[in-house]
């Protein structure tokens, strides 16, 4: 299959954002799925089983808007969770899901939502201004249903549009921006709010 330049130019950002986050040991193993829509409505997105570390051009595979593929290669299991945010946000042009250890540790600790207040760094989101704000992140049960989980995230989503992501308990945590640097930067940012989460608790039970 021919791929088109804007085909290539997303997996490369892809291979890119992958090192940067194994780089960070927030996708251990064969762990996390990365995907960019293209400005065609199709979308790049990582092929199962492959180490986010070390993803190539050819790790990275084409898929339609419903999430059926268009060349020969398999597509993460989880990949219906990205293409029911491209749908439902049309801003969003990057989904990127990794598994760190902070959101899998406040997944045991807050089970329903995990609140953030007063911090900073929330203004790395886009949209807020100051740090007299409070972010609410869902915590899902983890399912090996993915239609079922996605539906349930809709659900939510329909209450609460002002989401930046979602932990799913014992997991990891899905993100979403108008690109892989706005996504990047609100991965980067919710995994050092939940670390700042899981100290205070301890601090709290001390």
């Amino acid at each position: 299959m021919k791929y088109s330049e804007a085909f290539l130019n997303a997996a490369a950002d892809l291979c890119e954002a992958g090192r940067f986050i194994d780089g960070k040991g927030w996708v251990p193993a064969t762990s996390g799925n990365f995907s960019v829509r293209l400005p065609d409505g199709t979308i790049a997105i990582t092929v199962s089983g492959k180490h986010k570390g070390r993803l190539q051009i050819e790790d990275i595979m084409l898929i339609d808007a419903d999430a059926n593929p268009l060349d020969d290669k398999k597509p993460s299991a989880e990949t219906l969770l990205h293409t029911s945010l491209y749908k439902r946000f049309p801003a969003v042009n990057c989904v990127l899901h990794p598994h760190t250890i902070h959101s899998v540790l406040v997944s045991r600790i807050f089970k329903n939502e995990i609140a953030l207040e007063n911090y900073e760094l929330l203004k790395a989101f886009k949209g807020i201004a100051t740090h007299e704000a409070r972010l609410v992140i869902p915590v899902f049960a983890n399912d090996q249903d993915i239609p079922r989980l996605a539906a349930e995230v809709e659900r939510y989503l329909d209450r609460r549009r002002d989401c930046y992501g979602y932990v799913i308990a014992g997991h990891g945590f899905y993100t979403w921006g108008d690109s892989v640097a706005e996504t990047l930067r609100h991965l980067e940012a919710l995994d050092y709010l939940f670390e700042c989460e899981l100290r205070l608790y301890g601090v709290n039970r001390a």
